[in-house]
């Protein structure tokens, strides 16, 4: 879908909610940035009818005294899905740019996570409103079990619980392989609505994308980038193809994956970068295009294994000891 850019002043609230529904864009309004423009995004609707913004801000690794900044930098630029955890420890950090971003709150999008350590029916319960209370919110628009260790079934019948009572608007998981994710869908009142996943071209997943769309359950991509690792943005099919639409390898790589349906949040500190992975809304990868970032696959993750010891082991001790990946 083409980027349109329209004067603010020009629009009624009216307009900008006809504009909304007629084109898909994120209700109720178009994202626009503090510079005046709107813009479309497309947008994905989950299994319940909850409509998810396809691009978001990823808040990983980003530490709590710059994190209020760089959020609401994203939120001016025209963020509006905003993905945190708790294990990232700068929830109160979202939730003072949110509170000072003048955006209404039903424009926002927010995801957070309970990790390992808040696993079972009443820690998770805790977690949970300890987030809400981090962030200043009354709500969350989608709350995930971050990883698929500890008593992540007793987390489930909370989240079960969260979701029937509107606190929560969509609830989902991370990191859950083909496996676990089925064993799960097959053992609870109410199937994950998001499977966030490792996603990207050395990456690709397809039978497990495949899997999640016989179950209704929307990929979402985190580390669309794979944080640079194994030369990704060095590729030469990925420089080619930026060359050829005059973009980056960046903005490819998340058109790549806005194409194939798959939610998008990426990560940057800085305002140019994140402009820069916004702008991908005017072109669209051709045929041969994507069968070229096919061939990039290199079939395992560069970021996290859930299936290696060294790998489980980490994500244990990420509290005490944030180590990126051991791969």
């Amino acid at each position: 879908m083409p980027v349109i850019t329209l004067e603010a002043a020009q629009l009624s609230k009216e307009q900008k909610q006809q504009m909304g529904e007629a084109e898909g864009m994120f209700h109720p309004f178009a994202a626009n940035s503090e510079k005046g423009g709107y813009f479309t995004m497309e947008t994905v609707k989950l299994s319940n009818g909850v409509v998810m913004p396809m691009e978001g801000f990823g808040v990983f690794q980003i530490p709590e005294e710059t994190c209020e900044q760089v959020v609401k930098d994203a939120i001016s630029t025209g963020y509006r899905l905003i993905d945190t955890a708790s294990s990232y420890q700068n929830e109160k950090a979202v939730g003072k740019a949110i509170k000072s971003s003048g955006v209404p709150r039903e424009e926002l999008f927010i995801t957070t996570k309970a990790y390992i350590q808040q696993m079972g029916y009443e820690k998770t319960k805790a977690a949970f409103q300890e987030s809400l209370d981090n962030l200043g919110l009354t709500y969350l628009d989608l709350y995930l079990i971050h990883m698929p260790f500890g008593d992540y079934y007793g987390s489930w019948r909370a989240l079960e619980e969260l979701y029937q009572e509107g606190k929560v608007r969509a609830i989902g998981v991370c990191n859950f392989l083909p496996d676990r994710l089925l064993d799960l869908c097959y053992n609870v009142k109410i199937r994950p609505q998001i499977n966030q996943i490792e996603r990207h071209p050395h990456y690709q997943r397809y039978e497990e994308l495949s899997l999640m769309r016989e179950f209704n359950i929307q990929t979402e991509a985190w580390a669309p980038f794979a944080e640079g690792l194994k030369g990704m943005f060095t590729e030469p099919v990925l420089l080619e193809i930026a060359q050829k639409y005059d973009k980056t390898p960046a903005q490819v790589i998340l058109r790549w994956n806005v194409q194939q349906g798959i939610v998008v949040i990426p990560k940057s500190v800085h305002r140019a970068r994140m402009e820069e992975n916004m702008a991908i809304w005017d072109f669209t990868l051709d045929k041969e295009d994507m069968e070229k970032i096919a061939t990039l696959d290199k079939g395992c993750p560069s970021m996290l294994d859930t299936r290696k010891i060294s790998e489980v082991k980490r994500v244990y001790d990420y509290l005490n000891n944030p180590v990126l990946t051991s791969l």
